[in-house]
């Protein structure tokens, strides 16, 4: 998957006309066009910044059927997130895997309430479940958590659940859609829509890099922007009500001793009526999450300082061990694309189905959602599509397709499982050149050859790509990403054969947006 090809691309189309233009490089617009392409629509999709940059890049790792959801008596969600947690794990074995997760008891009537609940939650699952819900003993609790809090412990409750690797996915996903011969580019933003007599014909486009500007023409154009949808609505139509309730969720990152071993904490019920998740995640201890309205979405959304110290104080009540600030590798904040509702709810009360809607002019927008149900979303926002583009009648192929990646047998155990197939390939550039077989920082899990993969084989263009979403780094260890990033920059030049302004430019914004990952103490 090479850049350079997908806008020459692009060049070629300049007088011919796409059948769908996608607006959005995220799970939601990765999903439709994976959907599109494999019916074999010719699909483009447009990404203003890096694929994955927004929300897709900042969840809580998980694939899952949602226990909050079931709580809320949402079975229709729970039911279609449980099916499509199956297919994943299917699908994509390299970077979907089962999770066993505890949920401690402090109280005597809590067991029973949660082991019955999950117990239900197996039920829904049925054939794709991943295992059985049981009870626990104290013992057999502290064993699967040594570090657990047990003052009050009374026992706890074992259930199944999937977790994966965002941004990874996102890269595996539009390989995918270019395996089957979907065009798909970073760093080109969509500034306009093109209309004749009153309907949506294109899009006006600007290719960030060279400043040189598109009109591509369309048949149909999904509206795949997540938390920014009415930004590309209200450019459609100005005088459009705005659908989304931006919410805001951060998460700390802390090292593997706070849960040393392989089994996952879930608390149902915190202060503020969500979920919290202590989650081992590539050697780390990833802690959230938090559920703030946010008035404004932004690109680098901030944690703020009542977030962090929420999740802190929430660790501290069911870590033996109480985390603090100087033990916190990294924070991250991601915002969920919620739909509004007219009942003054809080945004935690908000549900995460999808949202599709078709605008006079003909603009198809989905928004809502989550990176679990990601596959049905673009079935269904294709289904439309076709519809309004008076496409053939092809019947979607995605529930049974393999994922770019796929490869049978994953252990999980190596850092270069996550690449699934491609990982050989990674092996033999250090083959080839043993230096690349060097760590990027000692406390990252990271090889030079992955940096030079990422550049011919994942489109990464700056340093931010390659540190946040190629590799995790600046997610896991952010003043380590911070130490290797010059390094790292100087290996990208070499292989892009840019200059010394390139990379003084690439560690400039890198230390900007890593400021943000970064909590004083």
């Amino acid at each position: 998957m090479k850049r350079t090809e997908m806008f020459a691309e692009i060049e070629a189309m300049k007088s011919l006309v796409w059948d769908v233009i996608i607006i959005g490089g995220g799970a939601t617009g990765l999903g439709a066009a994976v959907e599109s392409a494999t019916r074999g629509y010719k699909t483009l999709l447009l990404e203003q910044e890096d694929f994955a940059k927004g929300t897709s890049s900042r969840s809580t790792k998980l694939i899952h059927g949602g226990v909050r959801y079931l709580q809320q008596g949402n079975l229709s969600l729970v039911l279609e997130a449980l099916k499509e947690r199956g297919l994943l794990i299917q699908n994509a074995p390299h970077l979907v895997h089962n999770l066993s997760f505890i949920v401690p008891n402090y109280s005597w009537w809590s067991g029973p309430f949660y082991g019955i609940g999950l117990k239900f939650y197996d039920l829904l699952a049925g054939k794709l479940g991943l295992g059985p819900s049981e009870f626990l003993s104290v013992d057999e609790t502290l064993k699967h958590i040594p570090t657990l809090e047990q003052d009050g412990l009374k026992g706890g409750v074992i259930y199944h659940d999937g977790q994966f690797d965002d941004a990874r996915l996102a890269i595996n996903l539009a390989q995918t859609a270019a395996n089957h011969q979907a065009t798909l580019i970073n760093y080109f933003k969509v500034i306009s829509l093109i209309k004749e007599n009153k309907l949506i014909s294109g899009v006006q486009a600007v290719d960030q890099l060279s400043g040189k500007e598109f009109d591509l023409k369309a048949k149909v154009v999904i509206n795949a922007t997540g938390v920014f949808a009415d930004t590309m609505i209200q450019i459609d139509n100005p005088d459009a009500s705005r659908i989304v309730a931006p919410s805001q969720g951060i998460h700390l990152v802390f090292d593997k001793k706070f849960l040393p071993g392989e089994s996952a904490i879930m608390v149902p019920h915190t202060d503020d009526g969500r979920v919290l998740f202590a989650i081992p995640w590539h050697d780390k201890v990833v802690v959230g999450t938090t559920d703030t309205a946010i008035e404004k979405p932004s690109m680098e959304p901030k944690p703020q300082e009542e977030e962090i110290s929420f999740i802190l104080n929430h660790a501290a009540r069911y870590l033996e061990e109480d985390p603090t600030r100087a033990d916190v590798r990294s924070v991250f904040a991601g915002l969920r694309p919620l739909v509004k509702n007219t009942n003054g709810n809080s945004t935690s009360a908000l549900a995460r189905d999808h949202t599709i809607l078709i605008s006079e002019s003909g603009l198809l927008t989905i928004t809502g959602g989550k990176w679990t149900t990601y596959r049905k979303m673009g079935q269904d926002v294709i289904d439309k599509a076709s519809l309004i583009g008076g496409f053939d009648d092809r019947p979607s192929i995605t529930a049974n397709l393999k994922i770019h990646g796929w490869k049978e047998n994953i252990s999980i155990t190596d850092p270069l499982d996550c690449y699934g197939a491609d990982a050989d390939e990674i092996r033999n550039l250090i083959k080839s050149n043993p230096s690349l077989g060097e760590k990027i920082h000692h406390e990252l899990p990271y090889l030079k050859a992955e940096i030079i993969w990422a550049i011919r084989n994942e489109m990464a263009i700056t340093l931010e790509d390659v540190l946040a979403r190629r590799t995790r780094s600046l997610f896991l260890d952010a003043r380590a990403a911070l130490e290797c990033s010059k390094e790292i920059a100087r290996l990208m030049a070499a292989e892009m054969n840019q200059n010394e302004d390139w990379i003084s430019d690439q560690l400039n914004h890198f230390s900007k947006v890593a400021e943000n990952y970064i909590i004083s103490y």
